[in-house]
């Protein structure tokens, strides 16, 4: 059995299951991607145990024989709880604690991960997010939490059929949720103002998305001077960030750092948090940071990709930054078949410098700078600019409006007459 090294706080037991769909190697790693997890949440992670089973027991998750043992390493190691590497059902909680005794409470991945996303959250909206996903996991587990709950009415004045406490839990926790999705989806239609308020502002969008700890917090830090929490464990900031960067020839660009993934993150953490992982949809460019010295580099980005793809995501202009350089490339031949590569270290500021060079080159990839002099009576122009274009300065005249614009040729087309210094374009490119 695995000793593993953690900081002190809860004893707990970490277990997993090598089955026909999850092999050793990568049972191994979730596991110790599971002791960090417990870290952060505070715990100490006193032992593994891992079983080779063709598939998980209906009933205890882990074989009876299994079980047993874990309830004796529980009693040996004064174990108070034990984090199982999966999602289990009310049943199978129900059924395991009953065997490793009342001093042992047991949870899975699922609920270490959102109570470490309720002990970082930090603006409202982040709160209301992670409540609304405790709620939805919570509700089909209470009959996990044992008899307790049962409060059947009985003595005079008391008798008949009444209601247990079951039933009025879970009909408080789903008005709670209707509420928290309401409070929600108001949030999220502020967010939708807000977001079109920055397209008016003409200003370029780039999200910096990736795996949780690969550094994304830092990089904004030492772009923008952010000032946000960056810290060496997983989802230590949830709440995206937005900030003004300029790029190298002067322009000012809105960059994004946004919340962490993790592999098999729970559905209801996703769904709560659409609205802020969204951010990664409306922009005009996508950072991927990987931490290239992180021998598990390439299933993050798999998982970083496969998570885009399911926001509607995935087919935006993607920029592919190797980030901690400076401890070394564990996984060397993960940027492989990729284009928009490059590597730096956010922490010493190596690479930095090409980084915005390339943002700037591909936000302007078949883009040009254009001052446009459009009479007054023509000004309804001035929207469609603002819509599809990035409008840099805007000088109003008695007769004209100047306006210098970033455009692509699509844009420039229709305005081409308005240009103080045409240059010849081949008809054919409209």
């Amino acid at each position: 059995m695995e000793k593993i090294e953690s900081p002190k706080g809860a004893r707990a037991a970490l277990v997993g299951v090598v089955t026909r769909e999850h092999t050793e190697r990568e049972v191994e790693v979730s596991l110790a991607e599971l002791a960090r997890l417990l870290e952060t949440a505070g715990g100490e992670a006193v032992f593994t145990l891992v079983q080779n089973k063709e598939a998980p027991d209906v009933r205890t998750y882990l074989g009876s024989g299994k079980v047993a043992e874990l309830a004796f390493y529980c009693a040996r190691n004064e174990i108070d709880l034990a984090v199982f590497d999966c999602e289990l059902s009310p049943s199978q909680i129900r059924n395991i604690e009953e065997v490793l005794g009342d001093g042992v409470r047991v949870i899975d991945r699922s609920m270490l991960i959102l109570d470490i996303f309720a002990l970082h959250a930090e603006s409202g909206e982040g709160k209301l997010q992670v409540e609304l996903a405790q709620l939805k996991y919570t509700a089909p587990r209470l009959m996990g939490r044992g008899t307790e709950l049962s409060r059947l009415g009985g003595g005079i004045g008391t008798r008949g059929p009444g209601e247990s406490q079951l039933e009025t839990d879970r009909r408080h926790l789903q008005r709670r949720i209707r509420m928290l999705e309401e409070s929600l989806a108001e949030m999220a239609a502020n967010r939708r103002t807000q977001r079109l308020a920055r397209d008016r502002s003409g200003l370029a969008r780039v999200a910096i998305v990736g795996y949780t700890n690969a550094g994304k917090s830092t990089l904004l830090n030492y772009l923008t001077d952010a000032g946000i929490l960056a810290e060496d464990q997983l989802f230590a900031t949830l709440d995206p960030t937005t900030r003004k960067c300029q790029l190298p020839g002067g322009e000012t660009i809105l960059l994004t750092d946004t919340v962490g993934f993790i592999r098999n993150l729970p559905h209801h953490l996703v769904h709560a948090f659409r609205s802020t992982l969204e951010e990664a949809v409306h922009t005009d460019l996508l950072l991927i940071l990987i931490d290239a010295s992180d021998p598990e580099a390439e299933s993050q980005l798999a998982v970083t990709e496969e998570l885009l793809q399911s926001l509607g995501a995935g087919n935006k202009p993607t920029l592919y930054v190797f980030n901690k350089c400076d401890l070394g490339a564990a996984t060397p031949g993960v940027a492989g078949v990729r284009e928009n590569v490059l590597y730096i270290s956010a922490a010493t500021g190596q690479g930095v410098d090409l980084l915005l060079q390339r943002i700037e080159d591909m936000l302007h990839s078949g883009h040009r700078r254009v001052t446009f002099r459009i009479p007054n009576a023509k000004q309804g122009l001035l929207s469609g600019l603002y819509k599809n274009a990035t409008v840099e300065d805007v000088q109003y005249g008695p007769e004209a409006v100047e306006v210098t614009a970033i455009v692509d040729d699509r844009t420039y087309g229709p305005l081409r007459e308005y240009d103080v210094n045409p240059v010849e374009v081949k008809t054919d490119e409209w």
